[in-house]
């Protein structure tokens, strides 16, 4: 289903637009590109919130870590690695 909408551009915008689209397609063309430009923002979004996270927790990551490595040490003798 498509719904028609009213859409005002700046004249270079629609220069380029012509530019790369043929004639009758330019609806297909700002289609493609704004959904390539939402799904951009989202995956922007997550590495964003996924950085944010792991620096929030990098403390109890590295604690975490060190735990384990002194339970591995005393386990396994450096001889058997």
């Amino acid at each position: 289903m498509h719904r028609r909408i009213n859409v005002t551009l700046p004249e270079e915008t629609v220069k380029l637009i012509d530019r790369v689209s043929t004639k009758g397609d330019r609806s297909r063309l700002i289609d493609h590109a704004v959904k390539q430009y939402i799904t951009e923002i989202g995956r922007a979004n997550l590495r964003k919130k996924l950085k944010e996270g792991a620096l929030r927790r990098s403390s109890r990551d590295l604690a975490l870590a060190e735990e384990w490595s002194l339970l591995e040490d005393a386990t396994w003798p450096a001889t058997k690695r």
